[in-house]
Parts: structure tokens; sequence; C-alpha cells
């Protein structure tokens, strides 16, 4: 399926000012960014697999991917269902804007025709592997799920359409499968690997839950999200309320720091709040918006950005918890420190395709590669995001 968007081309003067000094533009400004991002990877990650997209563009076929279990895995015809959710996550949030709202529920279906191709039904529970069935075989992964489960339910949210609800509820039932009582509970991070309990998928479940809580009003997930937040609360958060990667089979946890880590628990954080109106929720989530603040800031390449880049969906993942507990408390320190840290990427990193560097900043080697679909997914759903925050001010 075709998306056809008219690309405003706004011709940015060199942007010089340090962090904070910048000019944030409107909201349809932003809006436009993100169209013409989303216009970009339909065109140039577009595969003849309908619904499908590429890991990157151009092919980088010779490269190893290697956020797998094990040695390097290799390109293949279509990308891996992580970089893919990456186009689910930013149509979602493109739907929650009235004035294209229309022009993406059809990319809606087209999502989750392309998801589905991922769901394994020959195992039991069902779930969804990290390449298409009609392919392969392939390990599923619980925090991969957690995308599915999340995508699903935000769709659920925005269409009160039933199917997406009961796909939401499938994916769950396959993630609290891989829940045992080592370490006092938790999920692995792939389906018949018992070699840690690690953030991205406790995270990302803890997440799955409580909007498939806010949902359905049903107090089971309520109580699971709760199971999960707190699991993530006791293990792996150190005393400035920033989260670590993992916990191993020993008990000892893994203190290496990725910003979405913290970016899912502030997100829930928020949540919580929002459900219990306990304020120890929004105290924790100010704490972790604070701290994974000062962390990743120290670590900053260069002074035009507010922190270290990651991997800019990681930056992402945190940015949607910056947004939720902005709505809660209208404390815009956050959120405009990213906002102009990209903006800072959009004027100076793009390639000849349009398309940003991994490390928002002007790398010559960066800059030639090819372009993973998940580093420019992400800018689509940020400035959509962005866009909403813009248009409350």
């Amino acid at each position: 399926m075709k998306c056809v968007v008219i690309i405003a081309v706004f011709v940015l003067g060199a942007l010089k000012e340090p962090l904070h000094a910048q000019r944030l533009l409107s909201a349809r400004e932003y809006l436009e960014r993100s169209e013409e991002m989303y216009a970009r990877i339909q065109h140039y990650y577009r595969t003849p697999y309908p619904g499908l997209f590429a890991e990157s563009y151009p092919s980088g076929k010779a490269d190893s991917l290697t956020y797998f279990e094990g040695a390097g895995v290799k390109e293949k015809e279509v990308s891996f269902l992580w970089p893919f959710s990456g186009m689910f996550s930013a149509t979602n949030v493109l739907l929650k804007i009235p004035s294209v709202r229309k022009k993406y529920l059809p990319m809606l279906d087209s999502m989750a025709l392309g998801v589905e191709q991922y769901r394994d039904a020959k195992r039991n529970p069902p779930g969804y592997q990290a390449y298409p069935v009609q392919f392969e075989k392939a390990d599923r992964y619980y925090d991969d799920n957690g995308l599915v489960g999340i995508d699903y339910a935000e769709a659920y949210l925005n269409t009160r359409d039933e199917k997406y609800l009961a796909r939401a509820k499938e994916v769950f039932t396959f993630i609290i499968s891989g829940w045992t009582d080592q370490l006092g509970g938790g999920v692995f991070w792939l389906e018949d690997h018992h070699d840690q309990k690690p953030a991205c998928t406790n995270g990302m479940a803890t997440l799955t839950a409580l909007k498939l809580y806010e949902g359905t009003k049903n107090a089971y997930y309520l109580e699971w999200g709760l199971k999960f937040y707190n699991w993530m609360h006791d293990n792996l958060r150190d005393s400035a309320g920033v989260f670590w990667n993992d916990k191993k089979m020993d008990g000892k946890p893994n203190k290496v720091y990725w910003t979405y880590n913290s970016g899912s628990m502030l997100e829930a954080s928020v949540l919580l709040y929002r459900f219990t109106k306990e304020k120890k929720y929004l105290d924790e989530a100010r704490q972790i918006a604070e701290g994974a603040f000062q962390h990743f800031g120290a670590q900053k390449k260069i002074p035009q950005l507010a922190m270290n880049i990651d991997v800019p969906w990681f930056v992402t993942v945190l940015c949607r918890g910056y947004e939720a507990l902005y709505e809660q408390d209208k404390n815009d320190k956050y959120v405009n420190a990213l906002i102009e840290s990209l903006d800072y990427a959009w004027a100076h990193t793009k390639d000849a395709n349009g398309f940003l560097t991994k490390s928002w900043t002007t790398n010559e080697q960066e800059m030639k590669n090819p372009k993973w679909l998940l580093d420019e997914a992400c800018i689509a759903e940020l400035y959509a995001r962005i866009c909403m925050i813009r248009s409350k001010r």
C-alpha cells in the first residue's frame, strides 16, 4: 500500500546556538517532519513482500546484526521483528493527531498485516518470532513480543477495534509463559534460554500489562503490571532511579545502562500514578526522569545534544516516558532538551537520502553507512510525539 504524502521542504539556517537556545518550531512544522520521514521510509524500505520492510537502506546484507543471542546474524530479504515494530509504533502515534488520523488509518491495517507474518502458532502458546514464518523458523524473544503487545494495545486504544485487543491479550499470554520464580520472578530474554532476566523484556511486559489494563479496566492486567513493575524496581533499579540491563542467574546485576530501560519504567511509573493516584509512583517517575537525564547527559558526545544517543530508538522509549511525565506535571525541561537535540540532528546529520546518523552527530562514516530501519522509523515517531507536545502548549 502506497502512502502518498505531500512533503513541504523547509530550508533551515545553520543552527549554531548551544543547547537550550534554539527556537522550537510549531506543532505543524514538527508534524511535517514526521510525515516526511514516514514517507521516505515507505519509499526506500519497501520490499516485494506486502506489509514488510527492508532491514536497512541501502541494503547492508554483508553486515552482521548484533542484537541476537549468539553470533552475528546476516541481514536477510526483509527486516527482523524489532526494527519492523518501529513503523508500527510510529503509525500509532500519527493516528493520535486529529488532522492526519484519516490518512494513517489504512496504514494501521498494513502494519497489522506485516506483524502477523511473524506470528508463530505452531509452538504453544502462540507468539511472535524474530523473522517472518514464511521464510524460516526463528527464535521467539520475549522483549520483541512485548513490543508487539504494546503496539496492538495502542492500536486498540486508537480504534477500539476488538481484533487488536485480542492480539494484545494473546501476546501477553505468551510473555507471562516465560515468568518463573527464579530470581524472585521476572521473564527471560529468549524462549528456552534461561541465562538472564533483562530490563528490556520485563519493562516492556510491564507496559503491555498496563496498556491492556488501560483498555479493558480488567484488574488482572493491573496486577500483572504491578508484579512486573515491582520486580524491576527491586532487582534492576540503582540508587539514582536508573535501571541496569539485566540480572544473571547467579543473582548478580549486569550494571550496564541503556536509555530505554529507564524509559519504559518512567512511562510505567506515570501510568501507575494515573491508575492508582498513589503519589509514590509520581515521585518515582520524577526520580527516574532526573536520574536518567543526569546519567546519560554526562555521556553526551557533543554539546549540542542533551545526552548520549546510545541508540535512537532507545532514546525514543525514554522520550515516551518524558512525554508521559510532562502530561502530568508540565515540567518541560526533559522534553525540550530532547526536542532541541533532535532538531540539531535533523539540521546537520542527514545523508543524501534524508536519513539521520545513528549517533545524531556529523560522523562522516555514519553519513556513508546504510541506515537501519529502526534508527529512522523512530524519528517519525519522535516528531509525531513532539507535534502533540507542542500542540498542547
